[in-house]
């Protein structure tokens, strides 16, 4: 394979997905899979352009015929997983291939590709992290609660990553990573 894979991880309601959009929206070239997940679509999220949705039995399907290149049951009631053949065809294209996954599924990404190279989105701050949770609306107080434990546990591992970048402003976070990845 050709190309090049950096992953993105971080806790929830850090703003992954926010940042590499912003990222992809200044630099075209970069090719952004995209995750299948269990869980139902958040209000404007659009199957196949945000998240492939999945049944229980087509993720089931995936895992069974080693379809996903990672995958892990996210917060105690979801799975999330990478399609396997999508990231191959960018690769061997000689694309440059952004994964925005969870740390679970980067610690799989990074046994099975040790050459890949991995950047942990953090908060400014706990409350920061808690007031964007809170601030999404897209979850129930209990869900919100196992999300924050989630992150809690996610925050302490930031250190196994290559890179941290801090999304306290958005632009900042995105030059960050434009260095990082030499574009």
């Amino acid at each position: 394979m050709s190309g090049d894979v950096t992953v993105i991880s971080g806790p929830t309601a850090v703003g992954k997905g926010t940042v590499v959009r912003a990222l992809r929206e200044q630099h075209r070239e970069l090719w952004v899979s995209v995750s299948a997940t269990t869980r139902a679509p958040r209000p404007g999220e659009i199957d196949g352009e945000h998240y492939l949705f999945v049944s229980d039995a087509e993720f089931d399907e995936l895992v069974r015929t080693n379809g996903l290149l990672e995958w892990a049951l996210v917060h105690g009631s979801d799975r999330y997983g990478t399609p396997a053949a999508p990231v191959r065809a960018a690769l061997a294209a000689g694309r440059r291939v952004i994964l925005e996954i969870e740390v679970q599924g980067a610690r799989q990404v990074k046994q099975r590709m040790p050459d890949v190279r991995t950047v942990f989105i953090a908060p400014p701050s706990w409350a920061t992290l808690r007031q964007r949770l809170v601030g999404r609306g897209t979850e129930t107080p209990e869900q919100m609660a196992r999300r924050l434990r989630t992150a809690e546990g996610e925050l302490a591992v930031a250190d196994e990553f290559d890179h941290v970048v801090v999304n306290d402003d958005l632009g900042t976070a995105v030059g960050q990573l434009v260095e990082l990845l030499g574009l």
